[in-house]
């Protein structure tokens, strides 16, 4: 009984902790993929993190560029919790 609730407990406290956070918290500090669709017109230059914050720089498009995706990713020295932010460039 005690094992159970204190299962309960931890469970609860990370859901609590993990849905306070923004998408860009979740991502940075815990690992995993978001994606960012960029204004229509606009191509990714570079991405950076500040903190918990995700900086990106963009220009607008020349007449003949065609859209890409781009992907910013961590590659940590023991290959967990690792961080993927895709770039959706559209006209």
């Amino acid at each position: 009984m005690k094992k159970t609730f204190s299962m309960l407990i931890a469970l609860v406290s990370l859901v609590c902790v993990t849905s306070s956070c923004t998408e860009n918290q979740r991502v940075r500090e815990f690992g995993g993929e978001m994606t960012v669709k960029l204004e229509p017109g606009q191509k990714l230059m570079m991405a950076t993190w500040k903190e918990d914050n995700l900086f990106y720089l963009t220009e607008p498009m020349d007449e003949n560029y065609e859209p890409k995706t781009k992907v910013f990713q961590e590659n940590s020295s023991y290959g967990i919790m690792e961080t993927k932010v895709i770039f959706v460039e559209q006209k």
